[in-house]
């Protein structure tokens, strides 16, 4: 552990290309003093020197204290766009951070990870938090980790960009994509297509009276209740949204690739449609079967289960998810 620390410690300094200039015009005049040993030339050198020196005490304390939180909506779709918020912390009594950049990693260790998004944050006073949100969209389906944030300051002078890593692991689900479509598509799907249908499971049944309109078929009065009443009732047929929705995924024998993951959008899609005008919704794999039942619970569960469902035949599961 104490060797990762010094291989990897967690602040580091690298000069810009101003930095550079600073310095190599800071190491000419102190040759020059050194040859010279003019008193002038002395003074000139401590000034730089202490340039320097000011800014590496200003910028730790730019970064010294500060604290980062992130937070996510409940559900991200793959190859869409996704506010990600991070909460900037500030928890130092005396002193502001200034013109600070925090960058947040993905992967699985925040030395090596992927930069996925990057806010600012001009000023934060002692004890402020400020909010600040990056949009990012998911290329995969499935776990995303999120390792931990790369902090970075060139204040005071932007002579030196100081960073500092920060440990917040984290991970966010994935759900597939999503193609939005009418309700009245939902469950239509090629004749040959054994990957992602959809059927309805139940006629439609009388399930509501009311009084009888103008132009209402005699046919659909409902007597019973018109005799009791003196007047005419008919029955109103049960809604489409009302009905029963299966939707099948074949994995047994399938390849993970391209075409699997269009059978994963089509199911997912049409699980979406159809909870989303209130009807019931089951879902049936070569593995494991969900009863139906509609509500949020259930898109959550059936969104969850297709986030990570993977194809029998390679024995192998999506993997983990990626961003841009």
């Amino acid at each position: 552990m104490w060797l990762r620390r010094v291989l990897r410690p967690p602040r580091s300094l690298r000069p810009t290309r101003a930095g550079w200039l600073f310095s190599g015009i800071c190491f000419a005049v102190g040759f020059a003093a050194l040859n010279t040993g003019n008193n002038l030339l002395y003074l000139l050198f401590a000034l730089l020197l202490g340039f320097l020196i000011f800014s590496g005490v200003f910028s730790e304390a730019a970064l010294r204290g500060l604290d980062v939180r992130r937070s996510f909506p409940s559900e991200v779709y793959c190859q869409t766009a996704a506010p990600v918020a991070l909460e900037l912390t500030n928890r130092q009594r005396r002193f502001p951070a200034y013109a600070v950049v925090v960058e947040d990693l993905a992967g699985r260790d925040c030395h090596t990870g992927d930069t996925v998004g990057r806010v600012f944050a001009l000023r934060i006073a002692p004890g402020e938090q400020v909010r600040r949100i990056y949009r990012m969209t998911p290329q995969r389906r499935g776990p995303l980790h999120f390792a931990g944030f790369r902090a970075s300051t060139r204040f005071p002078f932007g002579l030196f960009s100081k960073s500092l890593r920060l440990d917040a692991r984290q991970e966010m689900m994935v759900f597939p994509e999503i193609v939005r479509r009418a309700a009245a598509e939902s469950g239509r799907a090629g004749a040959g297509d054994r990957r992602a249908t959809a059927h309805h499971e139940r006629p439609p049944e009388a399930t509501l009276v009311r009084e009888f309109a103008v132009g209402d078929p005699l046919r659909r009065v409902h007597w019973p209740r018109s005799l009791r009443e003196s007047k005419l009732f008919v029955r109103e047929s049960e809604p489409e949204y009302a009905r029963s929705l299966c939707v099948r995924l074949q994995t047994a024998g399938r390849e993970a690739g391209a075409a699997f993951e269009r059978s994963v959008r089509d199911a997912a899609s049409e699980v979406v449609a159809a909870l989303s005008i209130g009807q019931r919704v089951s879902l049936i794999t070569d593995e494991h079967r969900f009863p139906d039942a509609s509500g949020a619970k259930q898109r959550l569960r059936l969104l969850r289960f297709l986030a990570t469902v993977a194809p029998r035949g390679s024995g192998s599961a999506p993997g983990e998810a990626s961003a841009s």
